[in-house]
């Protein structure tokens, strides 16, 4: 029914674009024939001679004369055709649709009503629509369609707009706290030789001039530390990174992630220096430190609760971590206390804290929290905690149940990389999917030298997610990535 009453649409504007050029008017011309101004500056400076352009948005005929809106990207303003004030031209108003494009230009005046409106004495189609607005035909049925036609979307429902311009304003107040705190922005490789700097599986392309097989990054990590090596001291990206992972609320194939790196700095800088950034954008962005997220209040008000990952399993689950050196005894120990935890592709006791964390101690967190001092076999970029070298420097953020930032104290022992590195590869072979690769070029890099340093990562969708109160990420991404339809 609905695809039917489309095409028969779809058909009767082809046959307006036919009868439009029989007249001699170009429904796709390339140059407007005056400069049009901003709706909202219309709106503001209510000037009596103006010319705007926009889509039309309504359309409401009496008689000899037609009322519609027209809208831009600034706002929506009402336009007054006249058959007086056209002439002719006013013939070819029957040839337009609600979705076209035009420009008109006249006095401004307000209505009756109070409305201010542009009476029209000229106008000038500058793109024909073939198609319906959503609106006015069936709308969006369902959310994936939202996101397949997203530009549809961004037109009907405002709020969807608002989410993009949110994170667009996110991403601003980022770049400047860092440009402001000296840090220089840079740009690395997306096509990697080795992928590295995360525990993640990555796409695999080929290049046929060199014929040999490139990754996509999944981190920018390890290139960002090497030019801190290189004698850099405060470097960051906002960079696009490839994971090829499974879709779900938390995760999409490609996102958006700021990391930066710091060198003479640790951990407890990290802190500090996170706490500041991410409160202060927190507050510019909502007007206070307190979010509105699922219906529950969510506090980004400083000082932010501190907690080792030990002490928050122990909490949760009233297992000592310290007190486990196995996964089978970490699994025994769990079934005790009637504790269930899944892990994937290898049954590790790195995969098995990760997992219990993720079950039992990470979804109760709703105030900012840093989560710290992970064991180390979780962390193979971290540095060891020089008075527990079970223990690396590490820091998770989380906000309601949602994890934000992961960051740490850089390790910069070149042989103590080397190990770490080691230690993933037996994990490879023990059947874990992902798994951190060894770097040699990296590792060299060290031997040169990196001083003490701090690393740092986010998703800038994820943020997002909370400070517009969505469901997903795919709600903060223009065009998340979809299974093909049909």
């Amino acid at each position: 029914m609905a695809g039917e009453t489309l095409e028969k649409i779809r058909a009767d504007r082809i046959k307006k674009l036919e009868e439009l050029r029989k007249r001699g008017i170009n429904p796709y011309p390339s140059k407007l024939i005056q400069k049009n101004q901003k709706i909202s500056d219309i709106r503001k400076k209510r000037g009596d001679n103006v010319t705007a352009a926009g889509r039309i948005w309504g359309w409401r005929e009496h008689g000899g004369s037609i009322f519609a809106d027209l809208k831009d990207e600034s706002g929506k303003i009402q336009i007054f055709f006249q058959k007086k004030n056209l002439a002719k031209s006013f013939e070819n108003l029957k040839f337009l649709d609600i979705g076209d494009f035009i420009l008109v230009s006249g006095k401004c005046f307000k209505t009756a009503a109070g409305e201010l409106t542009i009476d029209v004495v000229e106008f000038q189609l500058l793109s024909k629509a073939l198609r319906p607005l959503p609106s006015s035909w069936y709308g969006l049925r369902d959310i994936e369609e939202r996101y397949r036609k997203r530009y549809l979307d961004l037109l009907i429902n405002p709020e969807a707009r608002g989410v993009f311009e949110t994170r667009r304003d996110i991403v601003k107040l980022l770049r400047k706290y860092l440009d402001d705190h000296g840090f220089l922005e840079v740009t690395t490789p997306a096509l990697q030789p080795i992928y590295g700097g995360a525990t993640a599986k990555p796409f695999v392309t080929h290049h046929n001039a060199l014929n040999i097989d490139l990754y996509l990054r999944i981190a920018d990590e390890l290139y960002l530390k090497r030019l801190i090596v290189g004698g850099f001291e405060k470097v960051y990206e906002i960079a696009v990174d490839f994971r090829n992972e499974g879709i779900d609320r938390w995760h999409n194939p490609e996102f958006e992630m700021l990391e930066f790196y710091w060198a003479y700095a640790n951990y407890q800088d990290l802190m500090e220096m996170t706490e500041e950034m991410l409160s202060e954008i927190v507050k510019k962005i909502k007007g206070s430190f307190e979010v509105e997220y699922k219906g529950r209040k969510v506090s980004f008000k400083p000082p932010w609760k501190r907690i080792t990952f030990r002490d928050a399993i122990r909490a949760e689950t009233g297992l000592d971590i310290n007190q486990i050196t196995s996964f089978e005894a970490l699994n025994s120990e769990a079934k005790k206390k009637d504790l269930s935890f899944e892990t994937k592709d290898v049954r590790d006791l790195a995969t098995g804290f990760d997992a219990l964390y993720k079950t039992y101690v990470r979804p109760n967190i709703l105030d900012a929290t840093f989560i710290i001092d992970n064991p180390y076999i979780m962390r193979p970029l971290a540095k060891r905690k020089e008075e527990d070298p079970t223990k690396v420097e590490s820091i998770q953020l989380v906000a309601s149940g949602i994890e934000l930032v992961n960051a740490y104290t850089e390790l910069n022992d070149p042989a103590d990389q080397r190990e770490r590195w080691q230690e993933e590869m037996k994990r490879a072979k023990k059947g874990a999917a992902e798994y951190q690769v060894i770097d040699e070029d990296y590792i060299e890099a060290l031997e040169y030298g990196m001083p003490p340093t701090a690393g740092w990562g986010m998703g800038i969708e994820r943020l997002t997610v909370i400070l517009t109160n969505q469901q997903t990420v795919k709600d903060t991404i223009l065009f998340p990535t979809l299974r093909p339809s049909g």
